[in-house]
């Protein structure tokens, strides 16, 4: 009977008991173990990425169509505006005037735009996190900010 206990049958029977199983058993089911949770987790986040870029396209493109709303909107505007000042002034006129105010704006729209650019700053937090990170790692204690 003992015999029988310790041959083919016996491994298996390890493997169901941990407190029976070897180091050896026990690293071999986590390694395992994890593989799948890994391949799992790469698996539903290939789905989601999927659903999330289908839904992310649906949008852009409907922000693309709103987009080519509001142009033809300004247009159509400029257009009723042009010929709204013919009827005072000349047609040449009225048209110089139209392009001037979008001149202006746009103009108005480069200027606010360039300052803005000029006060962003590249992954703030995540230049800083690398400071302090390469800090640490060489030792150093950095508590500066920014």
């Amino acid at each position: 009977m003992s015999s029988a206990a310790s041959g083919p049958s016996a491994a298996p029977e390890r493997e169901r008991d941990p407190g029976r199983a070897s180091i050896g058993t026990l690293l071999s089911g986590i390694t395992r173990d994890t593989s799948a949770l890994i391949r799992q987790e790469i698996e539903l986040a290939k789905v989601e990425a999927r659903t999330e870029i289908g839904s992310a396209a649906k949008v852009a493109g409907m922000f693309g169509a709103a987009a080519l709303g509001g142009f033809m909107v300004l247009l159509f505007l400029s257009y009723a505006m042009w010929w709204g000042l013919s009827n005072a002034i000349d047609q040449g006129w009225a048209a110089l005037i139209v392009a001037a105010i979008w001149a202006l704006i746009a103009g108005v729209l480069v200027a606010v735009a360039r300052q803005r650019m000029r006060g962003l700053k590249a992954l703030p937090q995540t230049t800083s996190t690398l400071r302090r990170t390469s800090g640490a790692v060489r030792g150093q204690d950095d508590h500066r900010s920014g």
